[in-house]
Protein backbone atom coordinates (compact mmCIF):
# COMPACT_ATOMS: atom_id res chain seq x y z
CA UNK A 1 0.00 0.00 0.00
CA UNK A 2 1.51 3.25 -1.12
CA UNK A 3 -0.25 6.78 -0.07
CA UNK A 4 1.48 9.49 -2.36
CA UNK A 5 0.96 13.51 -2.63
CA UNK A 6 -2.26 12.23 -5.70
CA UNK A 7 -4.00 11.24 -2.66
CA UNK A 8 -3.52 14.02 -0.49
CA UNK A 9 -4.53 16.34 -3.61
CA UNK A 10 -7.17 14.68 -4.18
CA UNK A 11 -8.12 14.26 -0.66
CA UNK A 12 -8.16 17.91 -0.80
CA UNK A 13 -10.19 18.13 -3.72
CA UNK A 14 -12.80 16.32 -2.17
CA UNK A 15 -13.19 18.64 0.74
CA UNK A 16 -12.77 21.23 -1.55
CA UNK A 17 -15.95 20.19 -3.52
CA UNK A 18 -17.47 19.08 -0.09
CA UNK A 19 -16.97 22.78 1.21
CA UNK A 20 -17.57 24.49 -2.10
CA UNK A 21 -21.25 22.67 -2.11
CA UNK A 22 -21.92 23.79 1.26
CA UNK A 23 -20.61 27.07 0.65
CA UNK A 24 -22.64 27.42 -2.63
CA UNK A 25 -25.71 26.37 -1.19
CA UNK A 26 -25.10 28.16 2.67
CA UNK A 27 -25.99 31.33 1.07
CA UNK A 28 -29.11 30.34 -0.16
CA UNK A 29 -30.14 28.76 2.89
CA UNK A 30 -29.35 31.66 5.03
CA UNK A 31 -31.32 34.74 2.51
CA UNK A 32 -34.36 31.93 2.31
CA UNK A 33 -34.19 30.04 5.68
CA UNK A 34 -35.66 32.16 8.81
CA UNK A 35 -33.21 32.19 11.32
CA UNK A 36 -35.26 29.88 13.52
CA UNK A 37 -34.91 27.42 10.52
CA UNK A 38 -31.40 28.14 10.41
CA UNK A 39 -31.20 27.00 14.36
CA UNK A 40 -33.01 23.76 14.00
CA UNK A 41 -30.60 22.76 10.84
CA UNK A 42 -27.53 23.83 13.05
CA UNK A 43 -29.10 21.12 15.61
CA UNK A 44 -29.89 18.36 13.50
CA UNK A 45 -26.07 18.57 12.22
CA UNK A 46 -25.11 18.55 16.02
CA UNK A 47 -27.61 14.89 16.20
CA UNK A 48 -26.03 13.85 12.80
CA UNK A 49 -22.26 14.25 14.43
CA UNK A 50 -24.06 12.32 17.72
CA UNK A 51 -25.01 9.68 15.47
CA UNK A 52 -22.10 8.46 14.41
CA UNK A 53 -21.09 7.46 18.20
CA UNK A 54 -23.27 4.77 17.57
CA UNK A 55 -20.55 3.07 15.71
CA UNK A 56 -18.62 2.78 19.11
CA UNK A 57 -15.61 3.30 17.11
CA UNK A 58 -15.88 -0.28 15.34
CA UNK A 59 -15.45 1.70 11.80
CA UNK A 60 -11.69 2.79 12.25
CA UNK A 61 -10.94 -0.35 13.94
CA UNK A 62 -12.67 -2.26 11.32
CA UNK A 63 -10.95 -0.15 8.66
CA UNK A 64 -7.24 -0.97 10.80
CA UNK A 65 -7.89 -4.36 10.70
CA UNK A 66 -9.46 -4.59 6.85
CA UNK A 67 -5.65 -2.74 5.91
CA UNK A 68 -3.83 -5.51 8.46
CA UNK A 69 -5.40 -8.14 6.29
CA UNK A 70 -4.50 -6.57 3.14
CA UNK A 71 -1.02 -6.05 4.31
CA UNK A 72 -0.70 -9.93 4.66
CA UNK A 73 -1.57 -10.74 8.27
CA UNK A 74 -2.84 -13.47 8.39
CA UNK A 75 -4.65 -13.82 12.23
CA UNK A 76 -6.16 -10.60 14.20
CA UNK A 77 -5.38 -9.58 17.90
CA UNK A 78 -6.90 -7.78 20.28
CA UNK A 79 -3.49 -5.70 21.09
CA UNK A 80 -0.58 -4.85 18.68
CA UNK A 81 0.04 -7.54 15.56
CA UNK A 82 0.21 -10.80 14.78
CA UNK A 83 3.63 -12.17 14.59
CA UNK A 84 2.07 -14.37 11.12
CA UNK A 85 2.83 -11.68 8.32
CA UNK A 86 2.88 -12.81 4.61
CA UNK A 87 3.76 -9.79 2.55
CA UNK A 88 1.44 -10.14 -0.88
CA UNK A 89 -0.33 -13.07 0.65
CA UNK A 90 -4.06 -12.21 0.88
CA UNK A 91 -5.96 -14.24 3.27
CA UNK A 92 -9.53 -14.51 1.98
CA UNK A 93 -10.84 -16.66 4.26
CA UNK A 94 -9.71 -14.02 7.16
CA UNK A 95 -11.45 -10.67 4.92
CA UNK A 96 -14.72 -12.56 4.58
CA UNK A 97 -14.70 -13.07 8.50
CA UNK A 98 -14.06 -9.47 8.64
CA UNK A 99 -16.99 -8.58 6.11
CA UNK A 100 -19.20 -10.77 8.21
CA UNK A 101 -18.78 -9.11 11.15
CA UNK A 102 -19.02 -5.88 9.88
CA UNK A 103 -22.52 -6.49 8.17
CA UNK A 104 -23.84 -8.04 11.34
CA UNK A 105 -22.69 -5.27 13.62
CA UNK A 106 -24.09 -2.60 11.83
CA UNK A 107 -27.71 -4.53 10.83
CA UNK A 108 -28.40 -4.46 14.45
CA UNK A 109 -27.03 -0.81 15.79
CA UNK A 110 -28.67 0.87 13.25
CA UNK A 111 -31.92 -1.00 14.50
CA UNK A 112 -31.13 0.34 17.43
CA UNK A 113 -30.45 4.27 15.59
CA UNK A 114 -33.65 3.99 14.31
CA UNK A 115 -35.90 3.42 17.84
CA UNK A 116 -33.47 6.21 19.45
CA UNK A 117 -34.43 8.54 16.27
CA UNK A 118 -38.12 7.98 16.74
CA UNK A 119 -38.40 7.98 20.50
CA UNK A 120 -35.69 10.31 22.43
CA UNK A 121 -34.66 12.01 19.39
CA UNK A 122 -38.43 13.00 18.50
CA UNK A 123 -39.48 14.30 21.98
CA UNK A 124 -36.13 16.88 22.00
CA UNK A 125 -37.32 17.95 18.50
CA UNK A 126 -40.58 18.54 19.75
CA UNK A 127 -39.68 20.12 22.53
CA UNK A 128 -37.25 22.40 20.65
CA UNK A 129 -40.46 23.15 18.56
CA UNK A 130 -42.68 25.19 21.49
CA UNK A 131 -40.52 28.01 20.62
CA UNK A 132 -40.88 28.07 17.03
CA UNK A 133 -42.97 30.06 14.69
CA UNK A 134 -43.04 28.95 11.75
CA UNK A 135 -44.75 25.38 10.37
CA UNK A 136 -44.10 22.92 12.48
CA UNK A 137 -45.56 20.14 9.84
CA UNK A 138 -42.61 20.73 7.61
CA UNK A 139 -40.53 20.33 10.42
CA UNK A 140 -41.51 17.09 11.82
CA UNK A 141 -41.69 15.75 7.93
CA UNK A 142 -37.91 16.56 7.41
CA UNK A 143 -36.85 15.37 10.87
CA UNK A 144 -38.92 11.85 10.04
CA UNK A 145 -37.38 11.38 6.31
CA UNK A 146 -33.79 12.46 8.26
CA UNK A 147 -34.67 9.31 10.58
CA UNK A 148 -34.79 6.93 7.70
CA UNK A 149 -31.55 8.68 5.65
CA UNK A 150 -29.56 8.88 8.77
CA UNK A 151 -30.29 5.11 9.71
CA UNK A 152 -29.10 3.88 5.77
CA UNK A 153 -26.29 5.98 6.20
CA UNK A 154 -24.80 4.10 9.67
CA UNK A 155 -26.18 0.65 7.95
CA UNK A 156 -23.61 1.20 5.40
CA UNK A 157 -20.90 2.74 6.95
CA UNK A 158 -18.80 -0.11 6.59
CA UNK A 159 -18.13 0.63 2.95
CA UNK A 160 -16.10 3.38 4.10
CA UNK A 161 -13.61 1.20 6.35
CA UNK A 162 -13.29 -1.10 3.51
CA UNK A 163 -11.96 1.86 0.79
CA UNK A 164 -9.97 3.26 3.89
CA UNK A 165 -8.52 0.23 4.73
CA UNK A 166 -7.52 -1.10 1.01
CA UNK A 167 -5.98 2.19 0.47
CA UNK A 168 -8.29 3.16 -2.17
CA UNK A 169 -7.92 6.73 -0.80
CA UNK A 170 -7.90 8.54 -4.29
CA UNK A 171 -10.96 6.72 -5.69
CA UNK A 172 -12.91 7.00 -2.36
CA UNK A 173 -12.37 10.45 -2.64
CA UNK A 174 -13.35 11.00 -6.50
CA UNK A 175 -16.77 9.20 -4.97
CA UNK A 176 -17.22 11.83 -2.04
CA UNK A 177 -16.75 14.64 -4.46
CA UNK A 178 -19.70 13.07 -7.40
CA UNK A 179 -21.56 12.78 -4.14
CA UNK A 180 -21.09 16.18 -3.56
CA UNK A 181 -22.01 17.86 -6.06
CA UNK A 182 -24.66 15.90 -6.66
CA UNK A 183 -25.97 17.11 -2.72
CA UNK A 184 -25.61 20.39 -4.11
CA UNK A 185 -27.36 20.47 -7.36
CA UNK A 186 -30.32 18.66 -5.59
CA UNK A 187 -30.20 20.48 -2.32
CA UNK A 188 -30.50 24.00 -4.28
CA UNK A 189 -32.76 23.20 -6.34
CA UNK A 190 -35.25 22.05 -3.75
CA UNK A 191 -34.67 25.28 -1.93
CA UNK A 192 -35.23 27.15 -4.85
CA UNK A 193 -38.27 25.55 -4.95
CA UNK A 194 -39.22 26.47 -1.15
CA UNK A 195 -39.39 23.00 0.51
CA UNK A 196 -37.22 24.17 3.13
CA UNK A 197 -35.09 21.80 5.88
CA UNK A 198 -37.09 18.99 3.92
CA UNK A 199 -34.93 19.95 0.54
CA UNK A 200 -31.90 19.40 2.55
CA UNK A 201 -32.63 16.12 4.00
CA UNK A 202 -33.73 15.12 0.54
CA UNK A 203 -30.42 15.95 -0.71
CA UNK A 204 -28.61 14.21 1.57
CA UNK A 205 -30.22 11.21 1.08
CA UNK A 206 -29.63 11.11 -2.80
CA UNK A 207 -25.77 12.07 -1.65
CA UNK A 208 -25.25 8.98 0.15
CA UNK A 209 -27.38 6.43 -2.12
CA UNK A 210 -24.46 7.55 -4.74
CA UNK A 211 -22.15 7.38 -2.53
CA UNK A 212 -22.40 3.76 -0.68
CA UNK A 213 -23.40 2.30 -4.56
CA UNK A 214 -20.34 3.80 -6.52
CA UNK A 215 -18.31 2.42 -3.44
CA UNK A 216 -19.49 -0.90 -3.52
CA UNK A 217 -18.84 -1.40 -7.02
CA UNK A 218 -15.24 -0.04 -6.20
CA UNK A 219 -14.52 -2.48 -3.58
CA UNK A 220 -16.47 -5.85 -4.72
CA UNK A 221 -14.45 -5.79 -8.23
CA UNK A 222 -15.48 -9.51 -10.21
CA UNK A 223 -12.28 -10.96 -8.71
CA UNK A 224 -12.56 -10.32 -5.07
CA UNK A 225 -16.53 -11.35 -5.21
CA UNK A 226 -15.00 -14.87 -6.99
CA UNK A 227 -12.38 -15.21 -4.39
CA UNK A 228 -14.62 -14.58 -1.50
CA UNK A 229 -17.42 -16.18 -2.84
CA UNK A 230 -15.37 -20.10 -2.88
CA UNK A 231 -13.14 -19.13 0.41
CA UNK A 232 -14.42 -20.16 3.65
CA UNK A 233 -15.13 -17.90 6.22
CA UNK A 234 -13.11 -17.06 9.81
CA UNK A 235 -15.63 -16.89 12.67
CA UNK A 236 -17.44 -14.16 13.15
CA UNK A 237 -17.06 -14.07 17.37
CA UNK A 238 -13.14 -14.70 16.75
CA UNK A 239 -12.94 -11.23 14.96
CA UNK A 240 -15.54 -9.43 16.65
CA UNK A 241 -13.46 -10.74 20.10
CA UNK A 242 -10.27 -9.17 18.23
CA UNK A 243 -11.89 -5.79 17.02
CA UNK A 244 -14.16 -5.02 19.78
CA UNK A 245 -12.23 -4.02 22.83
CA UNK A 246 -9.97 -1.05 20.92
CA UNK A 247 -13.52 -0.46 18.92
CA UNK A 248 -15.09 0.11 22.16
CA UNK A 249 -12.47 2.19 23.68
CA UNK A 250 -12.16 4.63 20.53
CA UNK A 251 -15.84 4.74 20.51
CA UNK A 252 -16.34 5.92 24.60
CA UNK A 253 -13.14 8.18 23.66
CA UNK A 254 -15.28 9.59 20.30
CA UNK A 255 -18.07 10.04 22.96
CA UNK A 256 -15.89 11.94 25.22
CA UNK A 257 -14.79 13.99 21.95
CA UNK A 258 -18.05 14.38 21.02
CA UNK A 259 -19.10 15.82 24.45
CA UNK A 260 -15.80 18.12 24.42
CA UNK A 261 -16.96 19.77 20.61
CA UNK A 262 -20.15 19.11 20.24
CA UNK A 263 -22.36 19.09 23.40
CA UNK A 264 -22.46 22.87 23.64
CA UNK A 265 -25.09 23.21 20.82
CA UNK A 266 -27.69 20.64 22.65
CA UNK A 267 -27.03 21.93 26.02
CA UNK A 268 -26.87 25.66 24.78
CA UNK A 269 -30.62 25.13 23.20
CA UNK A 270 -32.36 24.70 26.39
CA UNK A 271 -30.85 28.16 27.32
CA UNK A 272 -30.58 30.38 24.95
CA UNK A 273 -32.76 31.18 21.55
CA UNK A 274 -32.82 29.34 18.67
CA UNK A 275 -31.41 32.32 17.05
CA UNK A 276 -28.60 32.58 19.08
CA UNK A 277 -27.72 28.84 18.35
CA UNK A 278 -28.33 29.75 14.61
CA UNK A 279 -25.26 32.04 14.75
CA UNK A 280 -23.82 29.67 17.14
CA UNK A 281 -23.96 26.63 14.80
CA UNK A 282 -23.21 28.40 11.68
CA UNK A 283 -19.99 29.66 12.76
CA UNK A 284 -18.86 26.15 14.66
CA UNK A 285 -19.65 24.46 11.08
CA UNK A 286 -17.17 26.68 9.53
CA UNK A 287 -14.92 26.52 11.97
CA UNK A 288 -15.42 22.33 11.97
CA UNK A 289 -15.02 22.83 8.07
CA UNK A 290 -11.58 24.54 8.69
CA UNK A 291 -10.50 21.74 11.01
CA UNK A 292 -11.37 18.85 8.23
CA UNK A 293 -9.22 20.97 6.02
CA UNK A 294 -6.42 20.88 8.27
CA UNK A 295 -6.42 17.61 9.30
CA UNK A 296 -6.50 16.29 5.73
CA UNK A 297 -2.79 15.57 4.77
CA UNK A 298 -2.30 13.09 8.18
CA UNK A 299 -5.81 11.54 7.94
CA UNK A 300 -5.10 10.36 4.12
CA UNK A 301 -1.87 9.00 5.36
CA UNK A 302 -3.05 7.08 8.51
CA UNK A 303 -3.54 3.64 6.28
CA UNK A 304 0.47 3.96 5.19
CA UNK A 305 0.98 4.31 8.80
CA UNK A 306 -0.73 1.86 9.66
CA UNK A 307 1.23 -0.47 7.13
CA UNK A 308 4.24 1.28 8.65
CA UNK A 309 3.26 -0.21 12.04
CA UNK A 310 3.36 -3.52 10.83
CA UNK A 311 6.55 -3.22 9.30
CA UNK A 312 8.07 -1.12 12.15
CA UNK A 313 9.23 1.76 10.26
CA UNK A 314 9.40 4.70 12.51
CA UNK A 315 11.58 6.89 11.11
CA UNK A 316 9.03 7.05 8.01
CA UNK A 317 6.16 7.47 10.27
CA UNK A 318 7.94 10.66 11.99
CA UNK A 319 8.40 12.34 8.86
CA UNK A 320 4.84 12.01 7.98
CA UNK A 321 3.57 12.84 11.33
CA UNK A 322 5.65 16.18 11.38
CA UNK A 323 4.89 17.21 8.03
CA UNK A 324 1.14 16.50 8.80
CA UNK A 325 0.64 18.47 12.25
CA UNK A 326 2.93 21.62 10.89
CA UNK A 327 0.54 21.48 7.54
CA UNK A 328 -2.49 21.32 9.99
CA UNK A 329 -1.23 23.90 12.21
CA UNK A 330 -0.49 26.45 9.26
CA UNK A 331 -3.78 25.76 7.35
CA UNK A 332 -5.97 26.17 10.53
CA UNK A 333 -4.36 29.23 11.58
CA UNK A 334 -4.32 31.29 8.00
CA UNK A 335 -8.02 29.66 7.64
CA UNK A 336 -9.09 31.04 11.41
CA UNK A 337 -7.85 34.65 10.44
CA UNK A 338 -10.42 34.61 7.56
CA UNK A 339 -12.87 33.08 9.48
CA UNK A 340 -12.49 35.93 12.20
CA UNK A 341 -11.84 38.91 10.04
CA UNK A 342 -13.69 37.87 6.77
CA UNK A 343 -16.99 35.63 7.59
CA UNK A 344 -18.84 38.22 8.50
CA UNK A 345 -18.34 41.14 6.21
CA UNK A 346 -19.06 38.23 3.88
CA UNK A 347 -22.26 37.54 4.89
CA UNK A 348 -23.71 40.58 4.99
CA UNK A 349 -22.98 40.83 0.96
CA UNK A 350 -25.40 38.14 1.35
CA UNK A 351 -28.36 39.75 2.76
CA UNK A 352 -28.09 36.75 5.77
CA UNK A 353 -30.57 36.40 7.78
CA UNK A 354 -28.38 34.70 9.94
CA UNK A 355 -24.84 36.05 11.19
CA UNK A 356 -21.73 35.07 12.82
CA UNK A 357 -21.04 35.34 16.20
CA UNK A 358 -19.02 37.83 17.37
CA UNK A 359 -14.98 38.55 16.55
CA UNK A 360 -13.95 37.22 20.28
CA UNK A 361 -16.17 34.14 20.28
CA UNK A 362 -14.97 33.04 16.90
CA UNK A 363 -11.06 33.43 18.54
CA UNK A 364 -12.34 31.60 21.16
CA UNK A 365 -14.34 28.52 19.06
CA UNK A 366 -10.59 28.84 17.07
CA UNK A 367 -8.71 28.68 20.41
CA UNK A 368 -10.64 25.51 21.48
CA UNK A 369 -10.51 23.20 18.16
CA UNK A 370 -6.81 24.32 17.46
CA UNK A 371 -6.49 22.39 20.53
CA UNK A 372 -8.41 19.30 19.67
CA UNK A 373 -7.03 19.08 16.31
CA UNK A 374 -3.25 18.32 17.32
CA UNK A 375 -4.95 16.21 20.13
CA UNK A 376 -6.71 14.27 17.54
CA UNK A 377 -4.31 14.30 15.23
CA UNK A 378 -1.57 12.79 17.34
CA UNK A 379 -4.35 10.49 18.95
CA UNK A 380 -5.04 9.21 15.44
CA UNK A 381 -1.25 8.12 15.45
CA UNK A 382 -1.07 6.58 18.60
CA UNK A 383 -4.18 4.37 17.86
CA UNK A 384 -2.28 2.85 14.56
CA UNK A 385 -0.52 0.52 16.94
CA UNK A 386 -3.83 -0.96 17.60
CA UNK A 387 -4.34 0.52 21.13
CA UNK A 388 -6.25 3.17 22.94
CA UNK A 389 -4.58 4.72 25.64
CA UNK A 390 -7.18 7.67 25.78
CA UNK A 391 -10.53 6.55 26.35
CA UNK A 392 -10.75 7.40 30.12
CA UNK A 393 -8.97 10.92 29.72
CA UNK A 394 -11.20 11.45 26.99
CA UNK A 395 -14.50 10.40 28.95
CA UNK A 396 -13.35 12.41 32.11
CA UNK A 397 -12.67 15.67 29.57
CA UNK A 398 -16.33 15.50 28.29
CA UNK A 399 -17.96 15.33 31.70
CA UNK A 400 -16.02 18.12 32.34
CA UNK A 401 -16.57 19.95 29.81
CA UNK A 402 -20.63 19.90 29.88
CA UNK A 403 -20.18 20.37 34.28
CA UNK A 404 -18.67 23.71 32.85
CA UNK A 405 -21.46 24.38 30.41
CA UNK A 406 -23.58 24.15 32.81
CA UNK A 407 -21.59 26.11 35.66
CA UNK A 408 -21.57 28.82 32.79
CA UNK A 409 -25.24 29.08 31.52
CA UNK A 410 -26.35 28.58 35.71
CA UNK A 411 -24.01 31.35 37.27
CA UNK A 412 -22.46 33.75 34.94
CA UNK A 413 -22.81 35.96 32.12
CA UNK A 414 -21.00 34.39 29.39
CA UNK A 415 -23.34 32.90 26.82
CA UNK A 416 -21.77 32.18 23.63
CA UNK A 417 -18.32 33.09 24.79
CA UNK A 418 -18.39 30.59 27.30
CA UNK A 419 -19.15 27.67 25.08
CA UNK A 420 -16.55 28.96 23.09
CA UNK A 421 -14.38 28.89 25.71
CA UNK A 422 -14.87 25.59 27.68
CA UNK A 423 -14.20 22.99 25.63
CA UNK A 424 -10.47 24.23 24.79
CA UNK A 425 -9.88 25.07 28.53
CA UNK A 426 -10.70 21.58 29.94
CA UNK A 427 -9.07 19.98 26.54
CA UNK A 428 -5.67 21.90 28.09
CA UNK A 429 -6.08 20.29 31.60
CA UNK A 430 -4.52 16.99 29.90
CA UNK A 431 -5.58 15.77 26.47
CA UNK A 432 -4.61 18.99 24.79
CA UNK A 433 -0.66 18.13 25.68
CA UNK A 434 -0.34 14.58 26.98
CA UNK A 435 -0.82 12.94 23.46
CA UNK A 436 1.12 14.90 21.42
CA UNK A 437 3.93 14.65 23.79
CA UNK A 438 3.61 10.84 23.90
CA UNK A 439 4.01 10.80 19.92
CA UNK A 440 6.67 12.90 20.65
CA UNK A 441 8.51 11.04 23.05
CA UNK A 442 7.84 7.41 21.23
CA UNK A 443 9.20 8.86 18.41
CA UNK A 444 12.16 10.61 19.91
CA UNK A 445 11.40 14.13 17.89
CA UNK A 446 14.04 16.58 18.24
CA UNK A 447 13.52 19.86 17.86
CA UNK A 448 15.79 19.61 14.81
CA UNK A 449 13.27 17.60 13.51
CA UNK A 450 10.81 20.03 13.30
CA UNK A 451 13.56 22.70 11.89
CA UNK A 452 14.05 20.62 9.08
CA UNK A 453 10.70 19.70 8.29
CA UNK A 454 9.87 23.42 8.09
CA UNK A 455 12.46 24.10 6.08
CA UNK A 456 11.31 21.53 3.69
CA UNK A 457 7.96 22.28 3.97
CA UNK A 458 8.71 26.50 3.11
CA UNK A 459 10.71 25.33 -0.06
CA UNK A 460 8.38 23.31 -1.44
CA UNK A 461 5.57 26.41 -0.82
CA UNK A 462 8.00 28.63 -2.20
CA UNK A 463 8.56 26.69 -5.31
CA UNK A 464 4.72 26.74 -5.98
Amino acid sequence: MQINKIDVLWNYSATFFKIASSAILLPIILHILPSQEVGIWAIFSSISALIFLLDLGFNSSFARNVTYVFSGVQSLKKEGFNDRIEKGVLNYELLNGVLNAMKWFYSRVSVVLLIILLTIGSWYIWKILKGFEGDKTEIIVAWLLYCIISTYNLYTLYYDALLEGRGLIRVSKQITILGNVLYLIVGATLVFCGLGLVALVCAQLVSIILIRTLSYKIFFTKDLQSALQVAASAPRSEILSAVSPNALKYGLTSFGGFMIQKSAVFIGSLFITLSAIASFGITKQLVDILVAVANITLATYLPQITKLRVDGDLKRIKEIYLKGILISNMVFIGGAFVIIFLGQPILSLLNSNTNLVPYEVIAAMAFSALVGLNSGISGAVISTRNEIPFMKPSLYSGLATIVALLVIFKFTNLGVLGMALAPGLVDLCYQGWKWPLVVFKELEVKWKDIVNVSKQLTKQTLRI
